[in-house]
């Protein structure tokens, strides 16, 4: 597996931390999804976690939110030297969001095998395909496939 700027180690650190959005998510009867936005120098700019279901909009996906703060704690909208770091693999609303911030790259959990990005054939932006977008999967995929699993298997239970 393809390592991101920070290196494994810290890709961990930073899953870790989304990890803990998605459980926030969770309690709150939200896909249990989380993600943050790290700058070069490994500092958090934004969490967020999904709130699809409080908001009522398919745009309150936890990278859209954490996306946006960043740029508002960064004073613009460009997110070079930047990481996206969430929970699953980002639909291809938040992967294209994630390119047009300019950030380096995506570091996701598990894969979606419903809505990911990688499903999406007609994906590959020629703007983006110069090799300076990164994205890497798998970093905290068990645990982070093993909450959105309990979250729906509850669901499902309670005849939702």
């Amino acid at each position: 597996m393809q390592e991101s700027h920070f290196g494994s180690a810290r890709d961990i650190h930073y899953m870790q931390t989304a990890l803990k959005q998605a459980a926030v998510a969770a309690r709150k009867g939200e896909v249990p999804i989380g993600a943050l936005v790290v700058d070069g120098d490994g500092t958090v700019l934004a969490r967020a976690h999904n709130v699809v279901e409080k908001r009522q909009t398919q745009c309150a996906h936890a990278e859209m939110i954490a996306l946006e703060r960043a740029a508002l704690k960064r004073g613009g909208w460009r997110l070079t030297g930047c990481w996206l770091f969430v929970t699953l693999e980002p639909c291809t609303m938040c992967f294209g969001l994630a390119q047009l911030s300019r950030v380096e790259g995506i570091v996701y959990g598990a894969s979606s095998p419903l809505y990911g990005y990688s499903l999406d054939t007609k994906i590959a932006s020629p703007l983006y395909s110069g090799g300076a977008f990164q994205v890497i999967g798998g970093i905290c995929a068990e645990e982070s496939a093993e909450l959105l699993g309990r979250f729906f298997k509850k669901r499902r239970e309670n005849g939702e």
